[in-house]
């Protein structure tokens, strides 16, 4: 067998021999007797693909800049992380002069620990008083140096903190710097705090002061030396939040108190706050104690309690919000006021809410994606609901009834609001029956829904059945409001507010900008 399998290959050599011998010369050449054969093809080889382009690495700057401030930034040597290697400036615990940080390639600001802008000038300006503004340029990145490192504008003092959509400002923690973190990372510093002279209730400092007037204030919450916040100026200005990432916020600073991303304590509407990302905050994504402020493009992604939570007697107004939780992680979506023996203090709470987007995924304690209570007053409005448990809880019988003595208007109202539910749309406690809170929900006139069926798009996106609903013009809630013919905060794929300023996740993926895990181009 191995004899014949010998010749057959010698045959089928010859044969193939004798097809080469056949070939035109463009294909064939025979370079001499040995028997030698050489192929060429008339296309000609590609060249081969051009390496992929290196990642540039940060190289730090060569020192500190000098700022207004006389006791300067402390030059901490340098930081390096994935990204690259960046001087480390630190930030002086309090600011007295009015500052500017620039955006200088290689560079990072951070804070120590407290950081205050200003003192605090107390509720009432006054004449020729000592004010601090410290602003922030577009594309500024500062992070917190330890867990307990903050930022505290006081009261009388401002920020001016207006990034672009391009080149948004972030405040963030140094595990991030390092590149430590992950999508479940969060708590690993304090936070952004803006403290106003606008009317608050619940007086803390002085607790038989009238609420709403200067002599009623109240303590940061979780700060251990004094940091004040409340008066009797509506009208008050804090400064500027515009553009602004704030992430992995939350460490808890005393007892069991920890901060937001962002916080507020009687901020007057003079304050613009708009463009803003929270990040994995293990606490709230944003927490308005009293104050008049208004509120705009926001974005809440990963928070490990509430997302919007207002307390105090608070009395702005917000506008397109979109809030996506982590799987099986965080609370509500709204935390209304606080039940407690101060209900009947004015000014009222009063939240006035319209286009908002809310992707629930969980709820630890509070049982239900929106939770209204402490007699507070609600109009919601163009709103969107996806959660696996029940969308709405009122607590405690007052939030439903009317009291003209506390300005007190009536029950929470909804127009246009369109939930996708688990198997109990509504919860009553404190006194409340589901019954009454849906009743309160289901009024017929206002074009809500609790059987809706979402196909939102890219997590957020209004689908066909959003589009699909019969809006609300907000300003029917309030005059100050834009005009929207659309439920939800994003109105079509050609929407695109949110893009750009925010930054990435497994939680929600914005499009253009860069993983909340790693630093901006600096």
């Amino acid at each position: 067998m191995q004899s014949l399998d010998k010749q057959g290959k010698l045959l089928l050599l010859a044969a193939s021999v004798a097809v080469l011998a056949g070939c035109g010369a463009e294909q064939i050449g025979s370079p001499g007797n040995a028997g030698n054969v050489s192929i060429t093809n008339n296309t000609t080889t590609p060249p081969p693909p051009p390496p992929p382009p290196t990642a540039t690495l940060v190289t730090p700057a060569t020192g500190c800049p000098t700022i207004e401030d006389s006791a300067g930034l402390k030059d901490l040597g340098t930081i390096t992380g994935p990204t690259g290697t960046y001087r480390n400036c630190e930030l002086p615990a309090r600011l007295t002069r009015s500052t500017t940080l620039n955006k200088i390639p290689g560079l990072l600001y951070s804070l120590g620990g407290r950081v205050d802008v200003g003192n605090d000038l107390g509720a009432t300006a006054k004449s020729g008083e000592a004010s601090v503004t410290l602003t922030i340029k577009p594309g500024v990145v500062i992070f917190g140096s330890t867990g307990v490192s903050w930022l505290h504008i006081n009261r009388g003092n401002k920020i001016n903190a207006e990034g672009t959509a391009t080149s948004p400002i972030v405040f963030t923690s140094r595990d991030n710097v390092l590149g430590l973190n992950n999508d479940l990372s969060q708590g690993q510093w304090g936070g952004v705090v803006l403290s106003g002279r606008a009317p608050i209730t619940d007086c803390t400092v002085a607790p038989n002061a009238t609420p709403g007037t200067a002599a009623c204030e109240r303590q940061v919450e979780g700060a251990v030396d004094p940091a004040y916040y409340g008066g009797a100026t509506p009208t008050d200005n804090s400064g500027v939040l515009k553009y602004v990432q704030i992430r992995y916020s939350g460490y808890v600073l005393s007892g069991n108190s920890e901060l937001q991303a962002l916080t507020t304590g009687g901020v007057g509407s003079g304050t613009i706050i708009q463009y803003i990302q929270s990040h994995n905050s293990s606490d709230d994504a944003v927490e308005f104690f009293g104050g008049t402020h208004d509120a705009r493009y926001l974005v809440f992604t990963g928070a490990d309690d509430d997302n919007l939570d207002l307390d105090t007697g608070y009395r702005g107004r917000i506008q397109y919000v979109i809030a996506v939780q982590k799987d099986n992680l965080g609370d509500s979506m709204i935390e209304l006021d606080s039940a407690n023996a101060l209900e009947d203090q004015t000014p009222r709470t009063f939240m006035k809410l319209a286009n908002f987007t809310f992707v629930h995924k969980n709820s630890i304690t509070n049982g239900a994606a929106m939770l209204l209570r402490g007699q507070a007053d609600a109009s919601l409005v163009n709103g969107v609901v996806v959660t696996p448990i029940a969308c709405l809880r009122l607590n405690g019988s007052n939030i439903i009834g009317s009291n003209p003595a506390v300005d007190k208007i009536g029950p929470p109202v909804f127009r246009s609001v369109a939930m996708q539910c688990g198997a109990s749309p509504f919860t009553g406690t404190g006194g409340l029956t589901a019954t009454q809170v849906a009743d309160t929900f289901n009024v017929a006139a206002n074009n809500n829904t609790a059987t809706f069926t979402a196909s939102l798009t890219s997590l957020f996106v209004n689908g066909a059945n959003e589009t699909a609903r019969t809006a609300t013009d907000p300003k029917v809630v309030d005059a100050s409001f834009d005009t929207t013919n659309y439920i939800g905060a994003v109105k079509d794929a050609n929407d695109k507010w949110y893009a750009g300023w925010t930054c990435n996740s497994a939680t929600a993926n914005f499009g253009a900008g860069t993983a909340c895990t790693t630093l901006p181009a600096l």
